[in-house]
């Protein structure tokens, strides 16, 4: 009884998660004047909806300035959040402790809630419609929960590797980088998914600080569709449709590493 109770639960989340993936299909093959439920799949195959998104949204141009500043955000972050928790991790003496409660308060902060005084100091550092600016901003604000993964899985590193490294003559940047960098693969899989999917999906930072069409992201350029008395449903999801494919790639691409290290860094964190 408890395994059939699971199985709907399961059943019913999946569900849940689907509808919005059917109607986003469905949505991109009809065309502007078809005004049927969007329950209901179309009789005909409508096509020009993708080709309208990617000229009228600039999609090649939008996809190059996301790969850019996603690509570096999460570059950065891998870099600088393993490097961060290797200390946190082996040393977790009371000032670094302090140290780990504060990247980990720090994800309770709401970036909204203290958006003038960003605004503020972005235009006085010249980062406005810049990809360093919100690389910057996405570095800033991900950083903590790539802090939190790292930790803990760094935890689970049996410190007899660092003492036999170390009696071999290695130093404490070859011991990580030749050591322990290759072990933090399941951590870095999760990381660069979940990172990633937010910096690529990100729309209150960009709608702010990427105003200049030449810098738009995908979902800033989607948004273009929505007018006060216009909205063309169609181009939205077929450009929807579009941008999720690379992030689709990438989690495949990750997946067998992506639970375990949800499993050994965050339980463990």
């Amino acid at each position: 009884m408890k395994t059939r109770g699971l199985t709907f639960l399961s059943l019913a989340i999946c569900i849940v998660h689907i509808i919005p993936f059917y109607i986003l299909i469905t949505s991109s093959f009809k065309k502007a004047d078809d005004y049927s439920s969007s329950w209901s799949v179309p009789g005909y195959v409508f096509l020009d909806n993708f080709t309208n998104a990617w000229e009228h949204a600039n999609l090649g141009r939008v996809f190059f300035n996301n790969i850019v500043i996603t690509a570096l955000a999460v570059i950065l972050l891998v870099l600088l959040g393993s490097i961060a928790s290797y200390p946190l991790a082996r040393y977790p003496t009371k000032f670094n402790k302090k140290i780990y409660v504060i990247f980990v308060s720090a994800l309770i902060v709401p970036p909204l809630s203290i958006l003038v005084p960003l605004y503020n100091i972005m235009v006085d550092m010249g980062g406005m419609n810049t990809f360093w600016g919100v690389i910057l901003l996405h570095v800033t604000f991900q950083l903590p929960i790539t802090i939190f993964f790292y930790t803990g899985f760094i935890s689970t590193i049996p410190r007899e590797l660092d003492e036999a490294a170390m009696l071999d003559g290695a130093g404490r940047a070859e011991l990580f980088f030749r050591i322990i960098m290759p072990l933090l693969k399941p951590v870095t899989s999760s990381s660069i998914i979940i990172t990633g999917v937010w910096i690529w999906n990100d729309y209150q930072f960009s709608v702010f600080f990427l105003q200049s069409s030449k810098v738009h992201n995908i979902t800033v350029a989607l948004s273009q569709f929505f007018a006060q008395y216009n909205s063309n449903i169609g181009w939205v999801a077929a450009g929807a449709l579009l941008g999720m494919l690379p992030m689709v790639a990438v989690f495949l691409f990750l997946q067998k590493y992506f639970i375990q290290g949800l499993s050994s860094g965050a339980v463990k964190g």
